[in-house]
């Protein structure tokens, strides 16, 4: 076991003994000393959130925004930490999802729902909250490195109640799979917004470009599935999020394949937009985000779901 593999397996087990209190201050008080040394992850939070807010916000005001965004991303690795040890019913008291009987609806029809995801809030606690609402849930994860912390996570998430499927390595394509499950009435909630590779669709968002995955418009296109688009926060007392949709699905008569996935996921890049402006401090994204950034600098991948790809 490294040190890397180690730090996470201390958390899930030390920060789960002390009194959330305690823990919370902590995790606080880390935040706040990024904000303070203003290495490089809080830099492109920083840059990242001025996009979102735009160039008339004052500095003072940007900065007060970037240390809230820090405390945001402390609580998400607090509470991915302590989550393996909540009862069903503290899951389900500990988030609240606007728009649940659209979801309701969908799985009691049989025909599933894809749902497009920001790195904001807590999408652990979303995912847990839906397999204990006992609807089924599958998604995607990628590959963390070292094999050892993707591992952990991996059994971390699966004994929450998702199915999780490996982007690569598994014994079926795992977009083939993705399918299967919708048409079985699962939800697959799919994160949506940041796929710099180049299978990623151009989108512009916040007025520049960038890339979003496909997989989330592909999706819903070859199963006809109801697509919603999410908006995540946190709130005091829980993580919260809301699902707009569904989106209107593009026929065949609107033109081929990939014309219709690239203008489905520019309506998805215009749905995240909404929300991560709404609550702007929680969105996690501390990575480079847009094509004319340059450097991949930011702070520690996201232990999330993967991207949505094809």
């Amino acid at each position: 076991m490294n040190l890397t593999e180690l730090g996470y397996f201390a958390g899930w087990r030390v920060i789960r003994a002390l009194p959330r209190s305690v823990a919370a201050a902590a995790f606080r008080a880390g935040a706040d000393r990024a904000h303070r040394r203003g290495g490089g992850g809080t830099a492109r939070l920083r840059a990242n959130l001025r996009r979102v807010v735009g160039p008339d916000l004052p500095e003072a005001e940007l900065d007060e925004l970037v240390r809230r965004g820090l405390r945001s991303y402390a609580r998400y690795w607090l509470e991915a930490f302590r989550l393996p040890a909540l009862s069903r019913a503290e899951i389900l008291a500990g988030f609240r999802l606007d728009g649940e009987e659209k979801l309701a609806a969908d799985v009691a029809a049989g025909r599933g729902a894809v749902v497009a995801l920001p790195h904001a809030g807590n999408w652990d606690a979303a995912g847990a909250w839906v397999a204990a609402t006992g609807w089924p849930i599958t998604t995607v994860a990628e590959r963390l490195k070292p094999e050892g912390v993707y591992q952990r996570f991996l059994a971390f998430r699966r004994s929450l109640g998702m199915e999780i499927l490996p982007t690569h390595g598994g014994e079926r394509n795992a977009f083939d799979v993705l399918v299967d499950r919708v048409r079985a009435g699962t939800v697959v909630p799919l994160l949506a917004d940041r796929d710099l590779s180049a299978r990623g669709v151009e989108v512009e968002f916040f007025g520049h470009r960038t890339r979003m995955p496909p997989g989330p418009a592909l999706l819903a296109l070859r199963t006809q599935a109801p697509l919603y688009v999410a908006s995540m926060w946190y709130e005091a007392d829980a993580a919260c999020a809301s699902i707009e949709g569904p989106l209107p699905l593009p026929g065949p008569e609107e033109g081929p394949l990939d014309q219709r996935v690239r203008s489905l996921t520019q309506r998805i890049a215009d749905g995240l937009a909404a929300g991560i402006a709404r609550h702007p401090e929680d969105w996690h994204m501390l990575q480079r985000m847009w094509l004319d950034q340059h450097g991949r600098g930011g702070g520690p991948t996201l232990p999330s779901p993967a991207a949505g790809q094809a």
